[in-house]
């Protein structure tokens, strides 16, 4: 489909993060503004909110299958409210939560602890926020 980046931006807030409040949602959409924004390795070859979201095997609300069968909660089945448009613009905008730092990769590890390492070892946590726990990219990213 031909969203617009703001679109594409508050569909994905939505669906990854929509139960976790304004903070939880700032923080997805920072995820995918840091990769758009960085420089080196993996997402350095990216330069679009729309190649960040379609990139392969990076988030499930992008897939319209996981395993063989239909995903019901995906991007095109998301009804984004104002709240997600407003996040997606303020991201965009080039605003950022402080305490995220430059976090390239969120995961829910449906425990009340985080791993340390993630992927691997390419990223370091930095931060739980709600379910989601965040990783900022360490030196091993860079040769991703």
């Amino acid at each position: 489909m031909a969203y617009s980046d703001q679109e594409l931006l508050a569909r994905i807030i939505e669906c990854e993060a929509g139960g976790e409040g304004d903070t939880g949602m700032k923080a997805v959409a920072c995820v995918v503004m840091n990769r758009v924004q960085v420089d080196y390795g993996e997402y350095g070859r990216l330069h679009t909110i729309r190649e960040v979201v379609f990139q392969k095997g990076q988030f499930t609300c992008a897939m319209e299958t996981v395993g063989g069968v239909y995903n019901y909660q995906n991007i095109y089945n998301m009804r984004p409210t104002q709240v997600h448009y407003d996040i997606a613009n303020w991201a965009i905008a080039g605003n950022r939560l402080t305490n995220l730092g430059f976090a390239l990769w969120f995961y829910n590890p449906f425990s009340v602890t985080c791993r340390q390492n993630f992927p691997s070892s390419v990223g370091q946590l930095v931060i739980r926020l709600g379910d989601h726990c965040f990783y900022n990219p360490t030196d091993a990213y860079a040769l991703t």
